[in-house]
């Protein structure tokens, strides 16, 4: 057999995924090598479809027990070899294992790095043929990575006491060029090939939101999304507890995870979340690694995490099934102080100039208003999305340009005046008029800056001042306790040389009409139903049978028999011939039910697959391209509107776009007639770079799109 053959033969797919191809070959040709694939790519197949070709055994090493467990029963259920061994195992099982081991029973065998510091499992590794070392979650290995494990240090090592040295590979989700580079020098690795496949994930939403209650905000979004399974994170365990018991008490079936709990407790509850009795999870950052739980269908984080690795690997759990999925960041600025007492705490041996260094980055994030997912990739070194994404909170919301260059100036003026020697909070204070006593003790009190945004919130002043930041225009400089210098942005804007604009959200777009609505929901339920008592039967996790997007395709498809069960995504013959039967008796009785014959079928695919392509994706990246080909059939803005769920305003931006790239369109259809000299007056009287003093000039019923497109107009004509 070959690879592609593997890949149908046991897993029930047809075609590689990006990079997953290139890799394997690589090992298999005998070269070490690295991956770095996002979460969902399918990392586990670049070595596992090599271990089944290779001769002797594969040696996985992974962080986490779950983990471990989670991909050998997958492994089982495909019917390929494969076991563990960690503290979980009793002596007997232990010893079963080394024996089976020796005997060549098993083609991968999951080890965890602290066993590498075993001289028993040093004499085991001298007795097995050992062919491939694949090193899971290699960003372990760094102190820049976000869970360094000590015990991964041991790797190298331990390889170079094995008789004949092994192919080695690597793979992690998520590593900076830094990251990437302690991989390959502290494992060992020799001229490895490298793949590092983009880290977008397009079927993933992000989105960051300040809300007033945070808890509030929350509860209304799993409201929306009842049934859907969710995972919350909290920055701290106190903070997990209350969050869960306020979800229980509010009738949220929530669990909870944290280190705090006993041993037990935890197991139990994740058991609970990935068996789909509990559909919410809120978990601090101790949950999550390894969980392969693909149907998870959001992703909130309660407090914005210490840096962009932790919050890109957490909020990546979503979607990994490629289905659509949302990562929601709530942010306040107490996390900023929460994230700081956590590194100031955070141990000996750790980088506290680094994790400061970090911590900014994500604040930056927070606090930026381009792109959300260009955001992530250019922290990662991949190239921003050109023109923004069209599915992040950033892109997909219609906003105005707020004019805070007053703000600015004042806050600017009063960390100047207070010598550039103090942080936000202090600055803060100032501005506010607080009437500390070391506010008294220094004389703030008496600057000309005192108490002149008193009319501001505290929050308010601190959001500013991180906009300001993220733009560029102030700098945070020092590490624990991190102060406020100006940047020449600063002395431009001081001078009246440059405006700031701050956007302000006005109408976010309509839901989302997913395909999906066109799969029978009846029978994709009665298919769970099946799953789920095969999983209780088994006693694995429902997934490990087919995930959900095999049930939809079943869906679709309505396989009748064998043969046409096959060609069902992630059905391979193995899982067929142990589970096909029942899966097949439930679609002929819904099909007897409901009275679909056979021809019958062809139609309702061609059916399904047209209402796909009508869907409203308002993540395609030629979102705009769908509205002015309806745009030029004829249809005008509200029918548009109507057509592709959005809101008349967003088919205006969208047409809007159009325009600016040049496509064929008449601008003057979107300024009013009776106004257009009115408005040409307001553009050269006030300029073209902001449109708030221009609409201020001009007749209420004068819209900020039709001042838009004047604009596009004086832009295309060159003046």
């Amino acid at each position: 057999m070959n690879a592609l053959t593997i890949l149908q033969k046991y897993y029930g797919y047809r075609s590689f995924r990006t990079g997953q191809q290139e890799l394997i070959d690589h090992i298999l040709q005998g070269t070490d090598t690295i991956g770095i694939l996002p979460t969902g790519g399918g990392k586990s197949l670049c070595y596992q479809i090599p271990a089944l070709l290779l001769e002797g055994i594969t040696l996985v090493i992974s962080p986490l027990i779950s983990l471990m467990k989670d991909q050998v029963d997958t492994l089982k259920e495909y019917g390929i070899q494969a076991e563990l061994i960690n503290s979980s195992l009793s002596h007997t099982e232990f010893r079963e294992v080394i024996q089976n081991a020796k005997q060549g029973a098993y083609k991968l065998l999951y080890i965890a790095p602290e066993r590498l510091e075993t001289d028993s499992f040093i004499e085991l590794m001298e007795l097995l043929p050992v062919s491939l070392v694949a090193v899971d979650e290699a960003h372990c290995v760094s102190q820049w990575g976000h869970d360094f494990r000590p015990s991964y240090r041991r790797i190298a090592k331990m390889i170079q006491l094995l008789p004949k040295r092994p192919i080695v590979a690597a793979f992690t989700a998520t590593a900076t060029e830094m990251v990437k580079e302690d991989i390959i020098n502290l494992l060992n690795l020799k001229k490895p090939f490298e793949f590092i496949g983009s880290f977008d994930r397009p079927n993933l939403y992000f989105e960051v939101r300040k809300p007033k209650s945070k808890f509030e905000d929350l509860k209304t979004y799993i409201t929306e999304s009842a049934g859907q399974s969710g995972i919350i994170y909290c920055a701290t365990r106190k903070t997990v507890d209350e969050v869960c018991g306020k979800l229980n008490a509010a009738g949220v079936p929530a669990t909870k995870y944290h280190a705090g709990l006993g041993e037990g407790e935890r197991s139990e509850n994740q058991e609970e979340f990935l068996y789909d009795r509990a559909p919410i999870m809120v978990a601090t950052n101790a949950f999550g690694m390894g969980i392969d739980k693909p149907n998870v269908r959001f992703v909130v984080h309660y407090n914005m995490p210490k840096n962009m690795e932790s919050y890109y690997q957490e909020a990546g759990r979503a979607g990994r099934d490629g289905e659509e999925a949302k990562c929601i960041l709530l942010f306040s600025t107490q996390d900023i102080m929460t994230n700081r007492f956590l590194i100031e705490n955070g141990g000996f041996g750790i980088d506290h100039s680094a994790e400061y260094q970090k911590l900014n980055g994500m604040v930056d994030y927070c606090n930026t208003e381009g792109c959300l997912r260009s955001a992530i990739l250019t922290y990662f070194g991949q190239e921003a999305i050109d023109g923004g994404c069209d599915n992040c909170g950033s892109c997909n919301n219609e906003t105005e340009q707020t004019d805070i260059t007053i703000e600015a100036q004042k806050i600017m003026s009063c960390t100047k005046r207070m010598n550039e020697q103090f942080g936000s909070t202090l600055v803060t204070d100032v501005l506010k008029g607080a009437n500390t006593q070391k506010i008294r003790d220094m004389r703030f009190n008496l600057l000309p800056t005192y108490g002149i945004m008193k009319d501001y919130s505290k929050e308010t002043i601190k959001e500013i001042i991180s906009f300001l930041i993220a733009g560029g225009y102030l700098a945070l400089v020092g590490d624990q306790y991190p102060i406020l210098r100006l940047t020449l942005k600063s002395y431009e804007v001081l001078k009246g040389q440059q405006k700031v604009a701050i956007r302000r959200i006005l109408t976010p777009e309509q839901p989302v009409v997913h395909a999906e609505t066109s799969i029978k929901q009846d029978l994709f339920n009665r298919l769970r139903q099946v799953r789920a008592q095969i999983a209780k039967e088994h006693q694995v996790q429902p997934f490990m049978i087919f995930p959900d997007t095999t049930l939809k395709d079943m869906c679709k498809k309505y396989p009748s028999n064998k043969e046409k069960m096959l060609q069902v995504t992630g059905v391979g013959e193995h899982k067929l011939e142990k589970y096909g039967d029942l899966f097949i008796e439930a679609i002929v009785s819904y099909m007897s039910e409901n009275n679909i014959l056979e021809q019958d079928i062809e139609s309702l695919e061609q059916e399904i697959s047209k209402a796909s392509k009508q869907t409203t994706k308002t993540g395609s990246k030629d979102s705009h391209k769908q509205t002015y080909t309806l745009y030029k059939e004829g249809m005008n803005i509200s029918e548009i509107a109507k057509e592709r769920n959005l809101t008349p305003m967003t088919v205006e931006n969208h047409l809007l776009k159009c325009f600016e790239e040049g496509l064929d369109l008449d601008y003057g259809e979107f300024i009013p007639a009776p106004y257009e000299e009115q408005i040409a007056a307001a553009i050269e009287k006030c300029g073209t770079e902001l449109l708030k003093p221009i609409k201020e000039a001009l007749p209420e019923e004068v819209s900020y799109t039709a001042i838009k497109f004047a604009l596009c107009k004086y832009k295309y004509n060159g003046l």
